[in-house]
């Protein structure tokens, strides 16, 4: 069991309120707003929460560190406070930051002061991207029953090079795959053939367990393991 992301997540409107309690499931989990009927009403769902104004740096920087993995910026509403707030988290050295823009302007002040990630709320839901964070890997995902899922993930390391075939996903980790996209040059493989490499390129399109892409994603090298027998 690898260990759990440390998360921040700042504004508690709807989507941050809805992406914090999802990712409470996977990561711990630290939630801000100035509001404390806000915070009250999320506290028992998530790890930590705290009643602060992120605008002023020394209140936020006396709970958030560079030891947390990620923060999501999530008060777009009020674009002074979510360019403060990023501002903020880079100065402390948040190693990723993601922002919610409400517009192209303010997207690109965020990301001209630090932010990596820009959300816009009418293309995102915050499930997609609670899962996304949990694991980086998952590029893309559609829900097809509540155990299994269509994803487009990048290929692990020890994958690239090896053929299909060699990998044999579907016996070690019941996993398919059902296309891959090629970005150099721009193409799509559907339903590759066993003899198919392979590259750092590419993002498999599978189909499978969310359990089954988990253990795909914490898992080595599998296939030092067969080499052995």
């Amino acid at each position: 069991m690898g260990k759990r992301k440390r998360i921040c997540v700042i504004g508690l409107g709807q989507f941050g309120r809805h992406l914090a309690i999802e990712l409470a499931k996977e990561c711990d989990i630290l939630v801000i707003d100035k509001d404390q009927a806000v915070i009250n009403e999320i506290g028992e769902l998530v790890q930590r929460s705290f009643c602060l104004d992120s605008r002023d740096l020394a209140s936020l920087s006396s709970v958030v560190d560079d030891d947390f993995d990620e923060a999501v910026v999530s008060m777009s509403e009020n674009m002074e406070a979510s360019i403060l707030t990023v501002l903020h988290l880079k100065r402390l050295k948040l190693p990723r930051i993601h922002a919610k823009a409400i517009n192209r302007d303010h997207a690109e002040i965020l990301k001209a002061i630090g932010a990596d990630s820009i959300i816009f709320p009418e293309r995102e839901t915050a499930a997609r991207l609670a899962a996304q964070l949990v694991n980086p890997n998952l590029l893309d995902f559609i829900p097809l029953t509540e155990s299994h899922m269509v994803m487009q993930i990048t290929p692990p390391d020890w994958a690239i090079g090896k053929t299909l075939l060699q990998l044999n996903l579907r016996k070690l980790f019941d996993i398919f795959v059902i296309a891959v996209k090629e970005l150099v040059p721009e193409n799509t493989v559907f339903l590759p053939g066993p003899n198919f490499v392979v590259k750092d390129s590419d993002a498999l399109l599978v189909i499978g367990k969310r359990e089954s892409l988990e253990r795909l994603e914490n898992t080595e090298n599998p296939l030092e393991r067969t080499d052995e027998k």
